[in-house]
C-alpha cells in the first residue's frame, strides 16, 4: 500500500475551499440578516411593510444579483435543509407564538379558534386535496401520486396570518385580533400533523376505511402532541418552583427555561408526534405557570430571548424564499410550458379562496350561535377580514413543499419542479396582495354589499336561533 501525499494535499485543499465558501455565505447571510432588520426599523411606521416583506424583497433583489454573477446558474448562496428548518427554524417561532400568545383573549375564543384552526383546516384540506386530484390529474403535470395531493392539501392549507396582524390593532379590535392569531398559530400546527400524518400513512389502496383511519391518525397525533407539550410545560415549571435556581444564579435559571422548551419540540420528533403542536401548547403552559415561577430578571429574559430568536428565524426563512424564488433548477424545468406552471398556481390559489370560505362562513355562523354576548358574536365584516387574513401562505407552506417535492433542497423531476415553483408563486403573490386591503374602502359598493350581507346573516341567525328554542320548547313539553 503505497501512501499518495500529492492526493491528500488535494483533498484538503477542496475541504479548506468549501469551508471558506460555507464562511463566505453565512457572513453574506448575516449581513443582508442585518439589513433586512435596518430596512425594517426604517420603515416601522408603514403599516404596509414589516421585515418579512422586507426580507422577501431583499432576497429577491440579492437572488438577481448573484444570478447576474453566476452567469444564470444560481440565485442563492444556501441549499434548502429540512433539519435546518425542521429542528432550528421552527420551534423558536412556533413556541415563542404560545409564549406570547394573550392567554385571556386565547381561552376566552377558545372554541372559536379551534374551530377555525382545526375543523377548519381539515375542511380546507380535503377540498385542495380533492380539488388538486381531480384537476391535475387531467393535465400534463407529470407523476404526481395519491400521496403527493393530500400533501398539497396540507400544503396550502397552511396560512400566514402573522403578516396580517400588522394592520390589525389588539386595543381597538381585540376579538378580531384574538381570532386571526389564535387560529393562524393552531392552523400552521395542524396542518404538519396532517402533512405527518399523510407521510406515515399506506395510500396504496385508498378507501373509506383508510380514510376514517387515516382521520383517526391525524386525531391521535393532534391529541397525544398537545398532552406531551402540556406535560412538559407543568415540568418545568416544577423543577423551577422545586429547585429555584433564581436564588444562585439567573443563567441556569434562563437556560433550563430555554432547554426545557426545545425538550419538549425534540421528544415530540422522538416519538414521532407533531412536534410543532407540543412546542405551541408547551409554550403556553410555561408561559402561564414556568413564567411565573422564575425572578423578575429571568421574566424579561426569557420573553425578550424567545421573542429575538422567533424574529430572527421568521426574517431567515423570508429572505431564503426570496432568493430561491429565482433558483433556475426548478424554473428550468417548467420553461418549455410555463402557461401549465401558471395554471397550476391560478387553480391552488383558487382552491385556496374556497378551501377559505368554505370553512370560515359556516363555522363563524355555528359559533356565533353558541354566543349569547352579541359583542361575542363575530360580525360579517370580521367574518371577511378572517376569510382574507387567511389566504396568505409563508415560511410553513415553503417548508412543507421543499419536504413533499426536493431531495437535499434540489429537484430532478419535472411534476415537483412545478409543484415548488407554483407554491413560491403563491407566497410570493399572496403577500404580495395583502396591499389590497389598503383600496377595500375606495371600491364603491362594496360596503353596501357587505351591509346586505349582514343583514340576510343576522335574519338567517335569528331564524335558526328562534327555531332551535321552539324546537327545544317542543322536546321539553312532550
Amino acid at each position: 500500500m503505497v501512501f499518495d501525499f500529492g492526493t491528500l494535499v488535494a483533498s484538503l485543499n477542496r475541504l479548506s475551499t468549501s469551508d471558506h465558501q460555507s464562511v463566505v455565505s453565512i457572513n453574506l447571510f448575516v449581513a443582508l440578516i442585518c439589513a433586512c432588520i435596518i430596512i425594517g426599523h426604517l420603515l416601522e411606521e408603514n403599516r404596509w411593510m414589516n421585515e418579512s416583506i422586507t426580507a422577501l424583497v431583499i432576497g429577491l433583489c440579492t437572488g438577481v444579483v448573484i444570478l447576474l454573477i453566476s452567469g444564470g446558474k444560481n440565485s442563492h448562496i444556501l441549499v434548502f435543509s429540512e433539519d435546518l428548518f425542521f429542528i432550528y427554524l421552527l420551534p423558536p417561532i412556533i413556541f415563542n407564538a404560545g409564549f406570547q400568545v394573550k392567554k385571556k383573549s386565547f381561552f376566552r375564543n377558545f372554541s372559536t379558534i379551534m374551530l377555525f384552526g382545526a375543523v377548519g383546516t381539515l375542511i380546507s384540506f380535503i377540498i385542495i386535496s380533492f380539488g388538486a386530484t381531480s384537476i391535475f390529474k387531467k393535465w400534463n403535470i407529470g407523476n404526481l401520486e395519491i400521496g403527493d395531493y393530500l400533501a398539497i392539501g396540507a400544503i396550502f392549507s397552511a396560512t400566514d396570518s402573522v403578516c396580517t396582524l400588522q394592520v390589525l390593532s389588539q386595543d381597538e379590535t381585540p376579538l378580531l385580533y384574538s381570532l386571526v392569531f389564535g387560529e393562524g398559530v393552531v392552523n400552521d400546527a395542524t396542518s404538519v400533523v396532517l402533512f405527518n400524518a399523510v407521510q406515515n400513512f399506506d395510500l396504496s389502496h385508498i378507501n373509506t376505511s383508510k380514510a376514517l383511519e387515516l382521520v383517526g391518525n391525524f386525531l391521535y397525533l393532534f391529541a397525544s402532541s398537545t398532552i406531551l407539550g402540556v406535560a412538559t410545560g407543568l415540568l418545568s415549571a416544577y423543577i423551577i418552583k422545586k429547585l429555584y435556581f433564581g436564588r444562585h444564579s439567573t443563567d441556569r435559571e434562563v437556560a433550563i427555561v430555554i432547554l426545557m422548551a426545545y425538550l419538549s419540540y425534540m421528544l415530540a420528533e422522538l416519538f414521532y408526534l407533531s412536534a410543532i403542536l407540543t412546542v405551541f401548547f408547551s409554550g403556553i403552559v410555561m408561559s402561564h405557570y414556568t413564567w411565573h415561577n422564575v425572578t423578575e430578571s429571568s421574566r424579561v429574559t426569557t420573553k425578550h430571548a424567545f421573542a429575538t430568536l422567533s424574529f430572527i428565524a421568521e426574517i431567515f426563512i423570508f429572505l431564503y424564499v426570496g432568493m430561491d424564488a429565482l433558483d433556475m433548477e426548478k424554473w428550468r424545468f417548467v420553461s418549455d410550458s410555463p402557461q401549465l406552471s401558471l395554471q397550476v398556481s391560478s387553480i391552488l390559489l383558487g382552491l385556496v379562496l374556497v378551501g377559505r370560505a368554505a370553512f370560515v362562513f359556516p363555522l363563524s355562523f355555528l359559533s356565533n350561535l353558541m354566543k349569547k354576548s352579541p359583542e361575542e358574536r363575530i360580525s360579517f365584516n370580521q367574518q371577511i377580514i378572517i376569510w382574507w387574513a387567511g389566504l396568505m401562505r409563508g415560511a410553513v407552506s415553503m417548508a412543507l413543499a421543499y419536504n413533499q417535492f426536493t431531495r437535499g433542497g434540489h429537484t430532478q423531476l419535472r411534476a415537483n419542479a412545478i409543484m415548488i415553483t407554483s407554491t413560491i408563486t403563491v407566497v410570493l403573490f399572496s403577500t404580495g396582495v395583502r396591499y389590497l386591503n389598503f383600496f377595500f374602502d375606495k371600491i364603491s359598493g362594496i360596503n353596501n354589499s357587505i351591509r346586505k350581507m349582514q343583514n340576510l346573516q343576522d335574519m338567517a341567525f335569528e331564524l335558526t336561533k328562534k327555531s332551535l328554542a321552539n324546537y327545544t320548547n317542543y322536546l321539553s313539553q312532550s
